[in-house]
């Protein structure tokens, strides 16, 4: 037993080295993101990032380490990575300061990440919102308790919530750029339309990543211009510094695309966890039995079924859109159902084929 302490004692001391020299990777990693940014080169260098690669499956291989392992603990050093860096890039060119920014619905998930990122720009932050946050900024109940003397005017609020207040928005005309974050454009149109009239700085985004995204890269942000293009490129330029994709859309065509990109995939969720509970099967007997399939659908399901239930339902019931896309699900499940039940080998075999012809499409760069 006393060598086998010895022997944890000695793999303790390792670890600490092993993260001490990832210490001193991020340090030459913020020296080098700073040398980019002084001469104006982009924070991603995929090049650069495959010779990283190359060089942990090469470098695994030679000393007995199995190479996946060698690559996946060098990606995660390069997400790392990425994130100090566009952090640092964001922080550093503080345009917010001396601005003053205020967040509706400031408490919430998503309105905490908007208090975090438009702090680092150097924005003086102020929230609106009935229930207390953790960030300590300033806080007003109301909007009627704040004098909207502000520069940027973020609404982080539910749908139905949003409509609300983009028309309080519109009676006291406010100088500073509006811009909502709601996940449909739709029920917003009129309310957005009444603040475009009343002379107001206002546009709307859809930022396609959840509270806890720390890197941009490779994540969207929607941006529907209401005819403003002052406010959308004022609010464009809160990403600039980051390397998010900007993609600009139609107010229908967003909802349209949301249709599918998240009704569908959500309802595909909460119809595979539905029908698991309905089934009478034991959650921990069909965890004995998992496969990489039914594991990877089931990690999927499990953060879905985490998300909030109201904001779901909005989602899904205040898109015109939506039962398009819901009876295209019942129409796709009927159909597998009914080559299967029938018997129709060919017919279940067309069904993957026309599927695995249709992903085949999507662009190598997407995850």
């Amino acid at each position: 037993m006393k060598d086998l302490q010895a022997l944890r004692e000695k793999l303790s001391s390792l670890d600490v080295e092993l993260l001490e020299m990832v210490a001193r990777r991020q340090e030459i990693v913020a020296e080098i993101g700073r040398v980019k940014s002084s001469a104006g080169r982009g924070t991603r260098d995929y090049a650069r990032e495959k010779d990283v690669l190359n060089l942990a499956r090469q470098t695994a291989r030679r000393v007995g380490v199995d190479e996946d392992i060698g690559e996946e603990m060098f990606r995660l050093l390069i997400r790392a990575s990425l994130a100090a860096q566009e952090l640092d890039k964001v922080t550093s060119e503080r345009t917010g300061s001396g601005k003053r920014a205020l967040v509706v619905g400031g408490a919430g998930q998503m309105g905490q990440w908007f208090v975090r990122f438009l702090d680092a720009q150097g924005y003086s932050i102020e929230l609106c919102d009935p229930k207390p946050a953790a960030s300590g900024h300033p806080r007003f109940a109301t909007l009627d308790d704040t004098d909207l003397a502000h520069d940027l005017i973020v609404l982080a609020t539910p749908i139905r919530e949003s409509v609300s207040l983009l028309e309080q928005l519109t009676s006291r005309k406010p100088t500073g750029v509006v811009f909502d974050i709601s996940s449909l454009k739709g029920p917003l149109a009129g309310s957005l339309q009444n603040l475009v009239t009343a002379g107001c700085l206002v546009t709307s985004i859809h930022p396609m990543f959840g509270p806890d995204t720390e890197l941009l890269s490779g994540r969207n942000v929607v941006f529907v211009d209401l005819g403003v293009p002052e406010a959308t490129a004022t609010v464009r330029e809160l990403f600039s510094s980051t390397m998010a994709e900007q993609v600009s859309m139609s107010l229908d065509g967003h909802d349209h695309a949301m249709a599918y990109v998240l009704g569908l995939s959500h309802a595909v969720n909460i119809a595979f966890f539905n029908a698991l509970s309905q089934s009478g099967e034991e959650a921990e007997e069909l965890a004995k039995l998992s496969s990489s399939t039914f594991d990877a659908q089931m990690d999927v399901a499990s953060r879905v079924a985490e998300e909030n239930p109201y904001l779901y339902f909005e989602i899904q019931s205040l898109n015109t859109h939506s039962p398009r896309a819901l009876v295209t699900l019942l129409n796709a499940v009927t159909q597998v159902a009914g080559r299967v039940l029938d018997g129709d080998e060919k017919g279940f075999v067309e069904l993957m084929a026309q599927g695995k012809a249709f992903l085949a499409r999507r662009p190598e760069d997407r995850p």
